[in-house]
């Protein structure tokens, strides 16, 4: 009964001074609609910048890297095997990038349960024939049905698919802008000289555009075995295998797992983009400043008016302490009036911020290097608009608790005699 009636006078202060009450809640509707468009907005260009690298990045990558023989020929003569040896311009000598029993290699790996998926890969270098001039160049011989089931390869295709490599005998897709450098078209056939001076013609099949225009300068696909014949390799032949895990914190540990089963060279995401995945970080962390900065701004109007309407409102606090209020009382009264602001002014803002993240949404953003996207990106997480209201409730309630604790400590005897 009590309670009913400390939340009735409560909502008489608020109706009494509702010009005051609309603008503390304007202040806190505003605050969480910033707070929700910028955060969503800047996390989502994260997510896009993050997913133009790490969409294409595999979570563990193992290969064979060249290193010089341990055991030097000098290591071998009897009359130095005590001796100390310092050995300068040690050359690799007969040193492979292939990765032996790679077909058991990949049956294991999709048997595991840590792992999405496993796709084999070869790289090699090669110079593209524009005429007179050679362009250097990298073409990735891929499996292209699980590269795009893994590394979602056909959003960054503008023409042609990641299928049309293995429908088409001898064909090849290129990145637009090495395409443009070479004046090639899908349908036409272009012409590459491998590293052991073999002249090859291939049809491009597509074009791909990844973002980075340095990348898209050099890059090109085609399937593995046309990759094998290039090299004049076997079908066995695997320079490298890209792993997706179902975690990729798990990627560090399961890439030394590997490395130690399968005695070949393992690299982990974290450890290769180390650097990316600090700036992402950051940017985050940025992200979640500017927006809790702006609650913190609007919980101080929140204080300011609160306080104000308790100066207003002296001869109605002593009026409640006379009649048998407690200060406890009086204390949770102004409390409930914060708390009512910033649930109606959360909710508000909640409602604002989705509106304005839509409109954002459906802004057109149209730029040549990223063509697959048409809009401003925008993330619409569900923790964003969670931790508005918990805010926008808490940054209230500790706005209020100030005034709400000078109003509960009134001398009803003073501010009667006074009046």
């Amino acid at each position: 009964m009590k309670l009913k009636l400390i939340m009735d006078i409560s909502w008489a202060l608020l109706l009494a001074r509702w010009k005051q009450t609309l603008v503390a809640a304007a202040g806190v509707t505003f605050s969480i609609a910033m707070f929700i468009s910028l955060l969503g907005f800047m996390t989502g260009l994260n997510v896009l910048l993050d997913g133009l690298i790490l969409n294409r990045v595999p979570h563990v990558r193992l290969y064979k890297s060249i290193r010089p023989s341990q055991k030097q020929p000098v290591m071998q003569v009897p009359g130095f095997r005590k001796h100390y040896h310092f050995i300068s311009s040690v050359k690799a000598v007969n040193a492979s990038q292939q990765i032996h029993n790679s077909q058991a290699i990949l049956t294991y790996l999709g048997n595991d349960h840590l792992v999405i998926g496993a796709t084999p890969r070869i790289t090699t270098q090669v110079f593209f024939n524009d005429g007179n001039i050679d362009l250097t160049g990298i073409v990735q011989g891929i499996d292209p049905a699980l590269e795009n089931k893994l590394f979602n390869f056909d959003e960054y295709m503008i023409s042609g698919s990641a299928a049309d490599l293995s429908k088409i005998p001898n064909s090849i897709i290129l990145g637009k802008s090495l395409a443009d450098l070479l004046l090639a078209d899908v349908g036409e056939v272009i012409q590459l000289t491998t590293t052991q001076g073999q002249v090859f013609q291939l049809k491009v099949a597509g074009l791909f555009q990844s973002g980075i225009q340095e990348y898209d300068k050099t890059q090109s696909y085609a399937s593995v075995n046309v990759v094998q014949k290039l090299l004049g390799k076997t079908a066995s032949y695997v320079t490298d295998i890209q792993i997706k895990l179902t975690d990729i914190t798990q990627a560090p540990a399961v890439a030394r797992k590997f490395a130690r089963i399968f005695e070949t060279d393992a690299e982990d995401i974290q450890t290769a983009n180390a650097q990316f995945e600090t700036g992402s970080f950051i940017r985050t962390l940025i992200s979640y400043a500017v927006g809790i900065t702006v609650l913190i701004v609007a919980g101080f109007g929140i204080y300011n008016i609160l306080n104000m309407m308790i100066y207003e409102k002296m001869d109605t606090i002593a009026i409640l302490k006379a009649t048998g209020f407690s200060g406890k009382d009086v204390k949770t009264v102004f409390l409930l009036m914060a708390l009512v602001i910033g649930l109606f002014g959360g909710i508000l803002g909640l409602i604002v911020g989705f509106g304005i993240s839509v409109m954002v949404d459906q802004i057109p953003f149209v730029t040549p290097s990223l063509p697959t996207i048409t809009t401003y990106p925008v993330n619409y997480d569900p923790w964003f608009y969670g931790i508005g209201i918990i805010f926008s409730l808490a940054t209230t309630l500790l706005a209020g608790w100030l005034p709400s604790r000078k109003a509960s400590r009134v001398d009803p005897v003073v501010i009667i005699r006074g009046k």
